[in-house]
């Protein structure tokens, strides 16, 4: 690797707006976020099925899919 060019890594500090904060490695100083795996609802087990399952028919009404086939 050539030497020189590269950015020098620091200690960073992410900081979301839940108000959890942890340190991992950047160029930045810190990092501000909207969601981490504390608040996202994947993570956190918030997320329905029912909601998943109203997009899909959403998306199928929305495209015609919903509708039976005829022969």
């Amino acid at each position: 690797m050539k030497t020189g060019i590269h950015p020098e890594m620091k200690e960073c500090t992410v900081t979301c707006a839940c108000g959890n904060t942890f340190k991992t490695k950047s160029i930045k100083e810190s990092i501000n976020v909207e969601v981490c795996s504390e608040c996202h609802p994947f993570y956190t087990g918030k997320q329905s099925r029912a909601s998943r399952a109203g997009r899909v028919d959403k998306f199928n009404k929305k495209y015609g899919f919903d509708q039976k086939e005829t022969a």
